[in-house]
């Protein structure tokens, strides 16, 4: 799928950049216009992607979000973009939610280039949301993220099945959560089918990060461990380096490369561990990733030889970790 593929380019970008992207501006050139590029949208033709669109809304004169796009000549999604270091949050689509109830938009984004939020009006007309019905990352796409995100594509969008796209969505969060109550015959039959199909995805999703990590579950550690004089490197013989693993190295990278040239940080998985090396170097380990758990997984750092095991929750978490990364780095360089 060329779209996947160019989602799986964006997300080495972003590992890469997100830290310098301190400002709005910033994250939009860098990120969130390479993302609409992607969907096949012409961000230099201003009857397409409309820069800074203004819509007078009641008293609020001047207001604008950051972008609005339009298809064959109609208003279809606004666009509000924060910097990338700001996380989400309601508070942020207060002009989104303004917007939809003016306009002919029934899509509506809220990102910092890094999390995507996708809005409709699905449980009141022409009123958006209070959540979002999709949301992904940049830093840690899933597998069925690609056929979603296709969806809001140029050459694919088609409101009438987005919408309905997002009610089976919306539905689908609720029947992982469905409590006991009246239900009508409509509701059963369809929530019968949601969970039909959510019970299937969540049985897919497990057997694939069973398979993944099947060769090798991580035992669990003291927080404090010997890097010993040997590392499992035996590459090959059913080591998996998994998407995760990939772009954890990517922001490990991304932080290396501010001291030392990019293409000396280097990737070498084993059946223990995902290990990140100065110059393919296994005694010059700047940090190790311990992702092969299907529970909890870690991010390994170093001094001298003992390692320092951290929980991390989302990739972004390593971004934390920054401090640890570059002093260990320090320690080669000298």
């Amino acid at each position: 799928m060329e779209l996947a593929s160019r989602l799986i380019e964006l997300e080495k970008r972003t590992a890469q950049h997100r830290e310098l992207l301190l400002t709005e501006e910033a994250a939009k050139t860098a990120l969130v216009m390479p993302f609409l590029q992607a969907l096949g949208y012409d961000v230099f033709n201003p009857s397409e992607v409309i820069p800074e669109f203004t819509a007078d809304v009641g008293i609020k004169k001047g207001e604008k979000v950051d972008y609005a796009i339009c298809i064959d000549g109609r208003l279809s999604i606004l666009i509000e973009c924060k910097p990338s270091s700001v996380e989400l949050d309601l508070k942020h689509a207060s002009q989104l939610f303004r917007y939809f109830a003016t306009t002919d938009a029934r899509v509506a984004i809220l990102t910092n280039g890094v999390i995507y939020q996708f809005y409709s009006d699905i449980e009141q007309p022409n009123k958006m949301d209070d959540k979002p019905f999709f949301a992904f990352s940049m830093n840690a796409l899933k597998r069925t993220d690609p056929t979603t995100i296709e969806r809001f594509a140029r050459a694919h969008f088609d409101i009438d099945s987005i919408v309905a796209e997002a009610s089976r969505l919306k539905l689908q969060s609720m029947a992982a959560r469905v409590q006991v109550g009246r239900i009508t015959a409509a509701v059963k039959e369809q929530l019968h089918a949601t969970l039909t199909n959510t019970i299937a995805s969540f049985i897919r999703d497990r057997v694939n990060d069973r398979l993944t990590s099947a060769l090798d579950v991580a035992n669990p550690a003291p927080e404090i461990i010997d890097e010993g004089a040997s590392d499992d490197m035996s590459e090959g013989d059913g080591v998996i380096t998994t998407e995760d693993e990939i772009g954890g190295f990517r922001i490990v990278q991304a932080i290396a490369a501010r001291h030392v040239a990019p293409n000396r940080i280097v990737i070498r998985d084993s059946k223990s561990y995902c290990a990140i090396l100065l110059d393919d170097n296994n005694r010059k380990t700047i940090a190790r990733l311990h992702f092969n758990s299907p529970t909890t997984r870690y991010v390994g750092t170093f001094v001298d030889k003992a390692e320092t095991r951290h929980a991390v929750s989302d990739l972004t978490d390593i971004y934390r970790l920054e401090e640890a990364i570059v002093a260990r780095l320090g320690e080669f360089l000298g």
